[in-house]
């Protein structure tokens, strides 16, 4: 009887082992997938105004570009961020390694099958800054995605000025879900940087308050609601607007919300 508890025991061990140094390598594959965002100035947000009244045709929660006035130069210095949106596989090493809890879509635990590369959905804020942590990483500062989505000349879209739905998984693309990350090179950033709109939202890691020299004031300001960037696949109606996938964008939502097109990536700090 003890033989055989001790073979189980060492089977066990074996199995969680194996599954340790799967992650483990699944993250150093990840690791390599990080961008170096130089030190210097960009432009943020924008001085837009809603000529054409879409705030009220579709009723939206808040005005159209209003809270990403004024369009100013931002100085940041140097900073890393992950060049694809973080995937189910590369969350299930996290969720293998610390028992955290799974998306509730996943089988068992684990993603669906054949899944494993679309972005990890279906987290709150507190999940993805967890992870995030975990990686020694962190999630990006609201200005840190934008940069790494518009580059330095402040265009409206990671790809150029005008909206092209077949950049990006966004409604127009008619591709019916998450897809895999790195799935529109056409829509990639200045920097190289993917997916930056559509697919899924991204946490950033600021609250929604005004930016800096900002005349706009709004009763969501404050430090309840967190900022989510870039667009989702789920676009329909209205919500497949081009205005939603504008990299000056600014989505509030409070931390502990979570839906099928909510994700994220990290950012890591320094220039090594």
């Amino acid at each position: 009887m003890t033989r055989r508890r001790t073979l189980l025991a060492t089977a066990v061990l074996t199995v969680v082992g194996l599954g340790t140094l799967l992650a483990v390598w699944t993250l150093r594959a990840h690791d390599k997938d990080m961008i170096l965002i130089p030190a210097g100035d960009f432009l943020m947000g924008s001085d837009q105004i809603d000529s054409e009244g879409k705030s009220s045709e579709f009723g939206f929660a808040k005005p159209l570009y209003l809270d990403e006035h004024p369009r100013q130069t931002i100085s940041l210095p140097a900073y890393w961020v992950d060049r694809y949106e973080v995937t189910q596989e590369a969350y299930a090493a996290f969720v293998t390694a610390t028992g955290a809890t799974s998306p509730k879509h996943w089988v068992e635990g684990r993603p669906p099958t054949g899944k494993e590369r679309v972005p990890v959905t279906g987290v709150n804020w507190h999940d993805a800054q967890r992870y995030c942590t975990w990686r020694d990483k962190r999630l990006p500062t609201e200005a840190e995605w934008e940069k790494a989505a518009r580059g330095t000349d402040g265009r409206e879209f990671p790809w150029g000025e005008e909206y092209d739905g077949k950049k990006a998984n966004t409604g127009d693309a008619a591709r019916g879900g998450l897809v895999e990350v790195g799935s529109f090179p056409e829509g990639r950033s200045p920097y190289g940087v993917e997916d930056m709109a559509g697919n899924a939202w991204e946490w950033t890691s600021d609250w929604y308050l005004p930016h800096p020299h900002s005349t706009y004031q709004s009763g969501q300001f404050g430090r309840t609601l967190k900022i989510l960037k870039g667009g989702g696949w789920g676009g329909t109606g209205h919500y497949a607007l081009p205005h939603f996938y504008r990299s000056a964008y600014r989505f509030p939502m409070s931390p502990d919300a979570k839906f099928a097109d909510f994700g994220f990536r990290c950012a890591k700090s320094g220039s090594s």
